[in-house]
């Protein structure tokens, strides 16, 4: 197929959805469809060796995330581009004003367009004292999605929940997780030293976006309390965000690296010892796969990826997502247990065997097709379309 990507992130870019569609595109490429990824420009975004196209759109810097863009509205260049190379099917990412530009500029060319729904931006809301946008928020987006073929969502918990909430034609495209970067093969006591974590120190890891909607709160009340009751613990803290700066003044006994690669990132999981999840408004949670992978302890609340691939007091543990009190007491009991720490962490790994990125973007790429066989007029329809209903769905993933 040639498909068209639209998405306001995308590497070098690091966060879940970037990531995500990072594998989609080179994925998809290699098993030979003709992948172009329109993206906000950068001007440190030079392609080398990628399978895919990248087609550069305007975009401005995110307030209080100047690494970030969001694109502007292009139906008028993105018309222009599908007029002359027209795709098979357009897929967007992201709900803003360049992913609701291009569900117009599809609909209006007649070809099919899907969507993803990766963040609770309507969640966000309260985290940054805008409760009553929250309504609105979450109109914009169902209308949004509601105008695309289908919306592919990451978790049947969260099928249900925008199901309820009015979204219509939703289907299942999980997460997978690169087990040959992320292995506990690239622990490195050197990074250990570096963090003033003897061998036999717990060192508890944390990743990702340092923003109001990521509970920190919650996280640090956890970290304090888990030094309480084994004084060695060290924190490391990866990623960036705007509460960077408070957080450095206020915990200065913290390691705070900013943003890393992803060859320096599998070394950091692998190096640590637990993780502890604290955030409540994920859609997936991809760094809690990846810390399992690397074979962390990992304490979270029990929904999306840790409802999927925990199983609590075996592989990790989970505590419901209305107990706070909960998580600092499974994270405690970590910080406590060398042997608990040790017996989890041998069993989190082959939890994820079965999560391969290959294989879940299988399953993505037989709906994709899918979709664009059922687009098609009943009598163009090739045998392909036929094919492709008997292939496996996402509804068969975890």
């Amino acid at each position: 197929m040639k498909l068209s990507i639209v998405t306001e992130t995308f590497p070098p870019e690091i966060n879940g959805v970037a990531l995500t569609f990072g594998h989609v595109a080179r994925e998809l490429s290699r098993r030979n469809h003709a992948v172009t990824v329109f993206r906000p420009a950068r001007r440190d975004r030079f392609l080398i060796g990628e399978p895919y196209r990248e087609v550069p759109l305007p975009g401005v810097p995110i307030p209080g995330y100047p690494l970030l863009r969001v694109g502007l509205p292009a139906p008028l260049a993105l018309r222009r581009y599908w007029r002359t190379e027209r795709p098979d099917l357009v897929h967007v990412v992201t709900e803003g004003p360049l992913g609701a530009s291009a569900i117009r500029a599809a609909r209006a060319l007649r070809i099919p367009v899907t969507s993803s729904f990766h963040t609770n931006f309507h969640r966000y809301m309260r985290h940054y004292r805008c409760a009553p946008l929250e309504r609105i928020a979450l109109g914009w987006l169902r209308r949004v999605h509601n105008r695309t073929r289908c919306t592919f969502v990451p978790t049947l918990e969260l099928r249900e929940e925008l199901a309820q909430l009015g979204f219509a034609n939703l289907r299942l495209f999980s997460r997978g997780v690169d087990t040959a970067q992320f292995t506990p093969a690239r622990r490195s006591a050197p990074l250990r030293a570096r963090w003033g974590a003897g061998p036999d120190d717990p060192v508890v890891l944390h990743v990702g976006r340092m923003a109001a909607e990521k509970n920190y709160p919650l996280l640090l009340a956890t970290f304090a309390a888990m030094r309480s009751a084994q004084p060695h613990c060290r924190f490391v803290l990866v990623g960036d965000g705007p509460l960077r700066a408070s957080l450095e003044r206020a915990h200065p006994e913290f390691r705070f690296t900013g943003f890393v690669s992803r060859d320096e990132l599998a070394q950091y999981y692998a190096s640590a010892d637990i993780y502890v999840h604290a955030s409540l408004t994920e859609t997936f949670g991809n760094v809690l796969t990846e810390a399992m992978a690397s074979g962390l302890a990992v304490a979270a609340f029990d929904y999306a990826s840790a409802r999927l691939f925990i199983r609590s007091g075996v592989n990790g543990l989970n505590v419901p997502c209305a107990a706070p009190d909960a998580l600092v007491d499974a994270a405690v009991a970590l910080a406590s247990s060398a042997g608990l720490r040790e017996r989890l962490r041998t069993a989190a790994r082959a939890a994820l065997a079965e999560q391969s990125w290959p294989r879940v973007i299988a399953r993505f790429e037989a709906d994709l097709l899918e979709v664009i066989a059922e687009a098609q007029p009943a009598a163009a329809r090739t045998p392909l379309a036929f094919s492709v209903r008997a292939s496996p769905t996402a509804e068969s993933s975890p």
